[in-house]
């Protein structure tokens, strides 16, 4: 079910935040691009055994993708260096879902369904307060800006990715095109900064894990459940992230997030719920056909 395929790979996603908490000191920059190098590369290794599609690559929609990677990344960790985790993550994740079920509906002609607005509406809202509720909001114009951009670069970078899943490329050489570039344009963060970290026995674990887990295997998740559902969707349902990092916190870290984040907990999981089930309407329609097999 490429739902469940999409909210694995938000669980992935979300374990990025306790990682880097558990991990050394470092600069979130670097963390990120050291993260997109590793991942590119894992995905690149699994790539070699996947077969390649009969369709030439796109290239400037391929670049546009990798670039959007770069963009997202760096805008995210600007934004939040200026204007808290806050109001960064709440303004660069609640943006994603509503730019690009817009951009898909306009350039690729995917639908937007009264169920996938409500489920947005629910889980944004929720994610508002899951993490105001966690406290030190604050409110920067240039960090807000940077966070629609982050958003946007998201946003940008799922389109762009089903466009190429839809001329049947397979979702591990999507990904593995995709990152390598992405490395690659990021590898004057790492030239340029202090990168002393890696040499320890922690900072190496800490990188292996996030080039492993929360990017190679959870963007393969994603790719995959990419295929089946629009852009909108799929942004939408990687909202869990979030959800994922606050229960990772109280276990993990010993947080205690307030009565706020927890209502806020439930609107994120209410509107997963509502889009990750199919609609009754739905089953309806698909259970005459013949079931296919495979991924």
């Amino acid at each position: 079910m490429p739902g469940i395929l999409v909210l694995l790979a938000a669980v992935c996603f979300g374990t990025t935040g306790t990682a880097q908490t558990l991990g050394p000191d470092a600069a979130p920059l670097t963390v990120g691009a050291t993260r997109i190098a590793i991942g590119g590369l894992l995905l690149l290794l699994v790539a070699r055994a996947t077969p390649r599609a009969a369709a030439p690559w796109a290239r400037r929609e391929l670049g546009v993708v990798a670039a959007a990677i770069a963009v997202y990344q760096l805008s995210f960790f600007a934004a939040v260096d200026r204007t808290g985790v806050a109001v960064g993550t709440v303004v660069a994740l609640g943006t994603a879902p509503a730019l690009a079920g817009i951009a898909g509906r306009l350039v690729d002609g995917e639908p937007l369904t009264r169920r996938w607005a409500h489920a947005t509406a629910l889980a944004c809202g929720g994610v508002t307060l899951l993490v105001i509720g966690g406290g030190g909001a604050s409110v920067d114009p240039l960090g807000i800006m940077l966070a629609v951009v982050s958003g946007s670069g998201y946003a940008t970078y799922t389109i762009l990715a089903k466009r190429l899943l839809k001329a049947g490329h397979a979702p591990e050489r999507v990904m593995a095109a995709a990152f390598s570039l992405g490395a690659l344009l990021l590898a004057p963060v790492l030239l340029a900064g202090d990168v002393g970290w890696i040499a320890t026995v922690d900072g190496l674990a800490m990188a292996v894990f996030l080039g492993a887990i929360p990017t190679a295997l959870a963007y393969v998740l994603f790719a995959r459940g990419l295929r089946r559902l629009t852009a909108g969707e799929t942004a939408t349902l990687t909202l869990a992230e979030p959800l994922t990092a606050t229960g990772l916190g109280i276990v993990a870290l010993g947080e205690r997030p307030g009565t706020v984040a927890a209502i806020g907990a439930a609107l994120v999981l209410a509107g997963l719920l509502t889009l990750a089930a199919p609609a009754r309407g739905e089953r309806r329609r698909v259970a005459p056909r013949p079931v296919e097999v495979g991924a």
